[in-house]
């Protein structure tokens, strides 16, 4: 299912001007940012952890825990990781994750219901919130996000994440804003109105691929060294670069118990360099696709958000890849933790009545 925004058939009468907190939230499969009205922003971590048995539930002292702190208890607690999406199957990786159907459901409520939290809405505020999907939302579909914000939120939006990224920093009119999530990168073009569906895709060169495709190559090149997908993706997120690398990657990894020193500048390189084909393909389809006047502005506007757009020099290397399809100009924002959650609640503050969806409890 495609997202397009459009007006709702269970809308409000209207939009109240006080007593309401609006909330944008981009509820991504590695982070989870809320935005609110009231000042309040915040990002976690897109992990949800339920205490495995009555001594666990004793020594942790909670029913459930997030983010950071629920990786860490991973050992006494069934882990999942709600927002999992895409075509990269992250928990065949890692088996901490877990595989419940139904649960997984329910972590994505309770993650939702927990960011929420982090804005410290008053007792009496009612909650309008915007909240960011996949471009070709799949499995959290635009009705999966809306009841599991049912009881939660009192009125719901969903948009596609590279739009509210774009909404946020006006970037409106012959913009392609690539979004480079972990579990899909999501791209959508403006064009100075609501995108349609075929203004946007969504494909799976994310950052579960560059981890999914480090892991197999750190298997081949040290198959001595033993590691989960997790130290692959803390690697990852400290020294993944497409400039030049001022000194080898140097990590240390366990070798039957003993840690050991690896090289893994060349393999990081690669895994990171994998994506770009199938980003800039996409990007061209698009391009082509828009009315031929305006492709050159839109070539020379292409706007990178999203977790991977802090790898360094990758905004470069899809320029150089879109250098042999036509040319093309593309900048990073600034950012990227935020700028989904920022636009979404810039969405919240601007849409009118007819786009909520209004929620019973």
């Amino acid at each position: 299912m495609e997202i397009a925004m459009q007006p709702s058939a269970n809308a409000p009468q209207s939009k109240p001007s006080a007593g309401v907190l609006f909330v944008g939230i981009d509820l991504g499969t590695s982070h989870t940012a809320i935005a609110a009205s009231n000042g309040n922003r915040l990002a976690i971590d897109s992990i949800v952890a339920y205490p495995r048995d009555v001594i666990s539930q004793k020594a942790l002292g909670k029913d459930k825990l997030f983010g950071a702190e629920a990786w860490k208890q991973k050992h006494a607690c069934d882990v999942y990781r709600p927002m999992q999406k895409g075509q990269v199957n992250y928990a065949e990786l890692d088996g901490a994750l877990n595989r419940d159907a139904a649960r997984q459901q329910a972590a994505v409520r309770d993650l939702l219901q927990h960011a929420v939290s982090l804005a410290k809405p008053r007792p009496d505020d009612l909650i309008y919130g915007v909240v960011g999907a996949p471009a070709q939302a799949s499995i959290h579909s635009q009705k999966a996000l809306i009841e599991a914000a049912r009881g939660i939120l009192d009125c719901v939006m969903i948009c596609s994440e590279p739009f509210a990224v774009a909404y946020g920093l006006q970037f409106l009119t012959d913009t392609l804003v690539i979004d480079i999530g972990a579990g899909t990168t999501d791209l959508c073009r403006m064009h100075g109105s609501l995108p349609a569906p075929d203004d946007q895709v969504t494909c799976s060169a994310a950052g579960d691929a560059v981890d999914r495709k480090l892991f197999e190559l750190l298997k081949a090149a040290i198959p001595q060294a033993t590691f989960t997908v997790n130290m692959i993706k803390q690697i990852k997120e400290k020294f993944a670069a497409l400039a030049g690398f001022d000194e080898p990657i140097r990590v240390t990894l366990p070798v039957r118990g003993v840690p050991t020193e690896f090289d893994i500048t060349a393999q990081v390189r690669e895994a990171v360099e994998s994506i770009v084909p199938e980003i800039v393909d996409n990007l061209h389809n698009l391009v082509a696709g828009y009315d031929p006047e305006f492709q050159a502005a839109m070539r020379n506007n292409v706007l990178v958000a999203g977790g991977g757009s802090q790898i360094v020099g990758l905004d470069k290397a899809i320029e150089r890849k879109l250098n042999q399809l036509g040319g093309g100009r593309v900048a990073r924002v600034q950012e990227p933790a935020f700028a989904g959650a920022n636009g979404a609640l810039q969405l919240a503050q601007d849409m009118p009545a007819e786009f909520w969806a209004q929620l019973d409890g």
